[in-house]
């Protein structure tokens, strides 16, 4: 990916503009997390949620494609901390019974261990807590790892209310540099947030991108452009959000999949049509 493809956050971080997510994946992430970076893909997404996430997995991938000769420092690696409501009874990495900020840490832990690495470009919290003060808690103990140096931005996932990211936004001292999304028309796909986002310099990260938005996919104006630059009706919305400030996750399983999506850069919308997609998203 070259330089035009990267994004730079409000904490000086270079994001890639498509990101390889990697939920879900069991006992082929490695295989696939190597094979993703093989192609090109420098950024990393996965969580310290053994549930739906084989983050060792992910780290024996990035060890490998290390040993091949690609530096640490070439890669954006983003991992989440997982709240006690999102794991698995059997499997919680951590001390179920420590307090909120030891959980953090710990779960910190893990994840370095797991991902072979001294540090990460990114801590996401994965969800809100319905209570604020547990969700401050929780943030301030990722603050402390961001002065520690473990960490060199922050963000949070799974956020659909407008208020509830102002209030995060406004006590946080380290504030929110990403927030990952699922990008559908149940949420009216974010726009409040996204407005938000753009005043504040948060970059939008969309998850459930194409698994959500079928009638999009096949919406006669995307079908149109993929006619007309010979692409997939999917890369064509891949590409449109990148050129609006959105970064895509993926979690191509195909080698040629994840070739047509690292291949959106070899394309541009015009504006006209960017308008007519984001037409799409606001109908």
């Amino acid at each position: 990916m070259n330089p035009n493809h990267f994004l730079t956050s409000a904490y000086g971080v270079r994001i890639p503009r498509i990101i390889y997510g990697t939920a879900w994946k069991k006992d082929r992430t490695a295989a696939l997390v190597e094979q993703a970076i093989g192609l090109g893909f420098r950024g990393i997404d996965t969580a310290c949620q053994p549930k739906h996430y084989n983050e060792a997995g992910v780290g024996d991938g990035v060890a490998a494609c290390l040993k091949r000769g690609i530096d640490r420092s070439e890669l954006y690696l983003q991992s989440k901390f997982t709240s006690l409501s999102g794991q698995d009874p059997m499997r919680v990495p951590y001390d179920p019974n420590a307090d909120l900020s030891e959980q953090v840490m710990q779960s910190f832990q893990t994840s370095l261990k797991n991902l072979q690495t001294t540090y990460l470009d990114c801590l996401v919290l994965h969800s809100p807590f319905a209570n604020l003060q547990h969700t401050l808690e929780v943030w301030q103990a990722m603050e402390q790892i961001f002065h520690s140096g473990g960490v060199k931005q922050l963000g949070i996932s799974n956020c659909y209310d407008p208020h509830q990211l102002e209030l995060l936004y406004r006590n946080a001292a380290i504030k929110p540099a990403v927030i990952q999304n699922r990008f559908y028309a149940e949420t009216q796909y974010d726009r409040v947030i996204r407005a938000f986002c753009r005043e504040h310099r948060i970059i939008y990260q969309s998850f459930w991108t194409l698994t959500a938005n079928p009638n999009v996919l096949s919406h006669a104006t995307l079908q149109t452009l993929a006619e007309k630059y010979r692409r997939s009706a999917a890369q064509i919305f891949f590409r449109y959000l990148s050129q609006t400030g959105i970064i895509p996750l993926t979690g191509a399983t195909s080698e040629n999949h994840m070739r047509e999506d690292l291949a959106i850069f070899d394309f541009e919308l015009t504006a006209g049509e960017c308008d007519a997609v984001e037409m799409l998203l606001s109908s």
